[in-house]
Order: structure tokens, then sequence, then C-alpha cells
């Protein structure tokens, strides 16, 4: 646990638009390591940031600490319509990975929200909640130690779970379930499976295949997770999803396309490849971790 000062000065570097992308991302998830409510009350001060990525990143890092004390900013995001889809959507997603029943009532009336990526968050988020309520337990541990939209499934079948999860007909939080068993499962068939996910679905589900891709940091999806990248006609919110997820497989087949990419037209997609380089560069590094701003700053005293 940093001391007050510390979280002061990472904070700072968090909510400095001066700062460079990738030292502001480093910042936030450094707090969000940290944690406590100083920590969310910094990262709640960036919201009025101008890059959408990084405001998708601020409500992620709020829903990964399921802390309570987040609860009425996230709510604010969600319902601001002046906010990005892909910063509404991320705030809707937090609101149910913190779990606290006390938001269904929010969650459910914007499950109908005209913008689809938020309502297809909040209908997922309800689910969640209202898994967690039946089930009366606790979610096990992620391996991934993530918090993520869905539990995992209970099938452990590849094939089936592929099936369930490219299979149009079944819900979205079920295809999220066979997305998540899959992830767990891990190995290249499952890898696999998932990367035909970037061929079908909503933009929404697609985006969650870049992300868990990115968690599994297998080189096998690394020409899937290119072709989104490189897709014009497909959306910024899926296209920045991989190109984080190739910074974090960090292998160099990655590093072409993600220095191509880092002028972008989309800005969100831009500066995914400058954060997912600094993140290349840190996984091919000695760098004790990625989240540095606390030895950064014991150092620099």
């Amino acid at each position: 646990m940093g001391t007050e000062e510390e979280v002061e000065a990472i904070g700072r570097t968090l909510v400095d638009a001066a700062q460079p992308l990738p030292a502001r991302f480093r910042a936030l998830f450094t707090l969000r390591n940290l944690g406590g409510r100083a920590a969310v009350d910094w990262i709640s001060r960036a919201f009025g940031d101008g890059s959408a990525l990084l405001k998708h990143e601020l409500a992620y890092c709020l829903g990964q600490l399921q802390d309570e004390a987040a609860i009425p900013v996230l709510i604010r995001v969600l319902e601001d319509t002046s906010q990005e889809p892909m910063v509404r959507h991320e705030a809707g997603e937090a609101l149910g990975a913190i779990g606290n029943p006390d938001v269904l009532d929010i969650l459910k009336r914007y499950s109908g929200d005209p913008v689809v990526e938020v309502a297809e968050t909040c209908q997922l988020a309800v689910k969640r909640l209202e898994w967690l309520q039946e089930n009366q337990q606790e979610l096990g541990a992620s391996p991934y130690l993530s918090v993520d939209p869905a539990p995992p499934a209970e099938e452990t079948d590849v094939a089936k779970l592929r099936e369930t999860l490219l299979d149009e007909s079944h819900t979205l939080f079920d295809r999220y379930r066979a997305m998540f068993a899959l992830r767990n499962l891990g190995g290249q068939a499952a890898v696999l499976a998932l990367a035909d996910g970037l061929r079908c679905g909503s933009a929404l589900f697609r985006h969650e295949i870049g992300y868990v891709l990115g968690q599994m940091q297998d080189e096998a999806c690394v020409p899937q997770l290119t072709a989104a990248l490189r897709s014009r006609t497909e959306s910024p919110m899926v296209r920045h999803e991989c190109a984080e997820a190739l910074g974090s497989i960090a292998r160099p087949s990655c590093l072409e396309t993600l220095r191509a990419f880092a002028h972008d037209e989309e800005r969100v997609v831009r500066e995914s490849c400058e954060v997912a380089l600094d993140m290349y560069e840190y996984e091919n590094s000695a760098q004790f971790q990625y989240a540095d701003g606390l030895c950064k700053l014991q150092a620099s005293s």
C-alpha cells in the first residue's frame, strides 16, 4: 500500500494530460493495484479527459477494484450521453463487476439504451448480478485475476463451447460464459475457437474476444487479431482491443502491425497502439512490473 503522498503523486500523473499516454496508463494500473478510497477518487477525477481510451480504462479499473465508493461516478458516466459509447459501456460493465444489486434498477433502465453496445453491456451486467443472487455464492477467482462480465460455463469440451460461442441463437450471456470457459481451459484449440469469434456477433462480443485473447497471450491468434486491427470496416472498439491484445502477446510478429497503426486516423486505435507498444516493450524487458508508478516514485525520492 502506498502512502497518501505517493498515491497523490501517482494520481497527479494520471490526470495530467501533458504526460505521455503510456505513463498515464502505468499510473492508472498502479492506482488499481494499490486500491483504497484515495485511488478511487483520483481515478474518478480523470473522466473529463479527451481520450476515450483512457476514460474506458478508468471505468474498467474501477470495476476491477470492486469498491462500492466508485458506484456514484460510474452511474454518472453511464448516464452521460456526451461520453463516448465505449466509455459508457465500460461504466455499465464496471457496475456489474462491483456486484452490488442496488444498481440493478439503473442497469435495467439502460438495457434499452439506443446505443447498442451500452444496452448489451447493461443486459449482461443485469444477468451477472442476477446469477450471483441466484447462486448465492461468490464466483471462484479467475485464473487471470480479473472480474469478468459473466461466470465461466461448467462445460469443458472445447468443441461444445465453440459451438455455443459462435451460435447467435444463444443468449449473449451464455456465449460469454462459453468465452470465459474457453479462456480458463487454455491451449491452442481454445485460443483458435475464440479467435473464430472475431468474425461473428456484435461489436461488443468481438471486442470482448479481443480482450480475452490478450489475457491468454498466445501467439496462435496473432493472424486473426492482426486482420481485425487492419480492417477499416471493423468497429474502432474492436480494433483497439485487438491492438492491446497484440501488445500483450508481445511477439515480433505483432510489432510491425502495431507500428503501422500507431498513425491510424481513429484516435482510439492510434492511442491503443501507442499503449500496446509500451506494453510490448515491458513484456520483452527485465522490468519488474508494468504498473510501476510506485517503483518509479520510490526510486526518484
